[in-house]
C-alpha cells in the first residue's frame, strides 16, 4: 500500500511539474496573447494599423464599445468589410469568447477554424479551465495552432479562487486592478463585484471585466 501511495504522489508531482513548465497551461485562464488587439481597449491608431480598418471604421469600432461578445463587433464591422476582410480583421483583432457559451457562429469566427474544429471546440464542454482546452484540442493540432486558437478563448475564472496569473490573464488587468479584485473576497454574489469594482472603473469597464470571471 505504501509503494502505491508514493508511486501516486511521485505522479501527481511529475504532472504538476510539468504543467508548470508548458507555457500558458498552468494557471491562466485567458489564453496567452500572441498579438491580438482587444477592440475594447486599443487606441485609435493601434486600430488603423490592422489591415482594412480606416480612420472612419476606427471611430466606429471606438464608438461601439463595448464589445461584450465577438458577434458585436462582428456587426460593426460588417458595415465596411466583406466577409473574407474581416476574417483577415480577426487575425489582428478580437475579443476572446466564454469556451462555454460561445455560439457557434461565433467560434467559426475564428480565423482557420471550420465545422471539424467547431465540433471538437463544442465536444469537450463544460471547460473548467483552460488547461483542459490545451490537452483536448492539442490531440488534433499542433502546439503552434493550439497557441493560436487558445488566444481567441477564455475560461471564466472563480472570483474567490483564481491565483494572480488567473486574473492577470484578463486583458486590461493589471498589477492595481488585481489588488482590487483579491481585496473584496469572499465574494457572495456578481452583485458584489459590480459594486466594488464599479469604485475604480465606469459601468461599461465593469461589464467588460464581468465576462471573464464567475463566482462558483
Amino acid at each position: 500500500m505504501r509503494k502505491v501511495t508514493r508511486r501516486c504522489i511521485s505522479l501527481c508531482a511529475t504532472i504538476a511539474m510539468v504543467a508548470l513548465l508548458i507555457p500558458g497551461i498552468a494557471g491562466a485562464q485567458v489564453g496567452r496573447n500572441l498579438g491580438l488587439l482587444e477592440p475594447n481597449l486599443a487606441s485609435k491608431e493601434e486600430l488603423q494599423g490592422v489591415e482594412h480598418i480606416d480612420e472612419a471604421l476606427a471611430d466606429a469600432i471606438i464608438d461601439g464599445r463595448p464589445y461584450l461578445d465577438i458577434l458585436a463587433l462582428d456587426k460593426v464591422l460588417a458595415t465596411r468589410l466583406s466577409e473574407a476582410q474581416r476574417e483577415a480583421t480577426y487575425a489582428r483583432l478580437w475579443t476572446p469568447i466564454n469556451l462555454n457559451t460561445a455560439t457557434r457562429e461565433e467560434i467559426l469566427l475564428i480565423p482557420g477554424v471550420g465545422d471539424r474544429m467547431l465540433h471538437e471546440f463544442e465536444e469537450y464542454r463544460p471547460y473548467v479551465a483552460l488547461a483542459q482546452f490545451h490537452r483536448e484540442i492539442g490531440k488534433y493540432v499542433d502546439d503552434e495552432e493550439l497557441a493560436r486558437l487558445a488566444q481567441y478563448v477564455f475560461v471564466p475564472v472563480d472570483l474567490n479562487t483564481a491565483s494572480e496569473e488567473d486574473i492577470l490573464s484578463i486583458p486590461g488587468v493589471g498589477q492595481r486592478m488585481l489588488h482590487e479584485f483579491q481585496e473584496y473576497r469572499p465574494y457572495r454574489a456578481i452583485e458584489q463585484f459590480r459594486r466594488e469594482i464599479g469604485k475604480y472603473v465606469d459601468e461599461d469597464e465593469v461589464a467588460r471585466l464581468e465576462r471573464y470571471v464567475t463566482i462558483r
